[in-house]
This record gives C-alpha cells, sequence and structure tokens, in this order.
C-alpha cells in the first residue's frame, strides 16, 4: 500500500467514524428534547388480562407528537424502530418489541385509532400504518401518536377497531388526530 493509498484510506475512516459519532450526538440531542413528550412509560403488566383482538404480527415503526407524523419522539426507545407482536386486552395495547422495552398503554389513556400512509420512519401508502392516538403520564396536552405495520393487510382494520372499541363515548369519525402525510 502506497503511502497516498494510506493516507486517503485514514482520511475516509475519519469521516465515517466522525459521521456515527454526529449521528449518535443529535439521536441524543432529541432523546433529551423529547422526553418532555412522554416524561414516563406505564409498565406493562404481568398479566394484562384477557385477549380482545390479536395477537398481530407488526414493526413497530416509532413514536411522534400527536399529529405531527415527522416530529419522531426518541425517548424511552419510542423512536426504535422493531419487530413487535401487538395485542389488545380490556387493561390496554400491549406492544411486546423484539430488543427494545415493550409499550403499554391503558385503555384510560387511549384517544385514538386510525390508519395514514406513513410515520416518521417509514411511508407505506394507502393508509398502511396503523396509528394509535394516546397520553402518556405527566402529558396531559398533545399526546403520541404509536406507529404500526402490521404484518397483514387484514389485520390492520381488526387492530383500528379493537383499539376504538376500548375509547368509550368517541364516535368513530373522531378517533385518530394524525395528518396524512
Amino acid at each position: 500500500m502506497t503511502t497516498r493509498q494510506l493516507v486517503t484510506t485514514l482520511v475516509l475512516l475519519a469521516l465515517l467514524l466522525l459521521s456515527w459519532w454526529g449521528m449518535r450526538v443529535g439521536w441524543e440531542h432529541r432523546r433529551r428534547r423529547t422526553e418532555d413528550a412522554a416524561p414516563a412509560l406505564p409498565a406493562v403488566p404481568d398479566d394484562p388480562g384477557p385477549v380482545i383482538s390479536g395477537p398481530f404480527e407488526a414493526v413497530y415503526v416509532s413514536s411522534t407528537r400527536a399529529g405531527d407524523w415527522l416530529d419522531r419522539v426518541v425517548a424511552h426507545d419510542l423512536g426504535v424502530r422493531s419487530p413487535a407482536e401487538v395485542s389488545v386486552h380490556a387493561s390496554g395495547l400491549v406492544v411486546r418489541r423484539t430488543g427494545p422495552r415493550d409499550l403499554f398503554v391503558p385503555a384510560a389513556s387511549l384517544r385514538g385509532a386510525t390508519t395514514a400512509p406513513g410515520i416518521a420512519g417509514k411511508v407505506v401508502g394507502r393508509d398502511g400504518i396503523v396509528v394509535v392516538t394516546w397520553l402518556p403520564p405527566g402529558d396531559d396536552e398533545r399526546g403520541l401518536d404509536t406507529g404500526l405495520h402490521p404484518r397483514r393487510a387484514a389485520d390492520r382494520d381488526a387492530l383500528v377497531a379493537a383499539v376504538a372499541a376500548l375509547i368509550p363515548d368517541t364516535p368513530a369519525a373522531q378517533r385518530g388526530t394524525q395528518e396524512k402525510p
């Protein structure tokens, strides 16, 4: 290897490491900035009760601030995309994820369920993402939209209907706040 090739290789390696470092710093900055959107998450109960619907194979895509499909929330692993198993129980929505921590949305926290063509991290078109709107503990204002991409198209409507059934006294036309891209 010539000196020129060695210098070129070292410069490229330094640029690669600098890029990775920059991405890590950016992710940590976003995590700190979005902690106010979800100060804490409810613990997944050992026994969430009887299953109303599911389990559905899905991909947990991301969570965003309600109504803004691009404002990703990364605090508490909410920004980490992962395979998931989603089930709806009388007590709420359980999202068992591979890798990041599981997510539980109590029925009392649910505010809406709808479909959308995308959410931060994935756009599939044709209302392929199920968006669940909910209020995490400590957030009395805006809430979060959590995007799930079911493996089978038929599961989308079943998941939306099961979550919507847990929200009392809300007309179906008013469920969900996700702005469509």
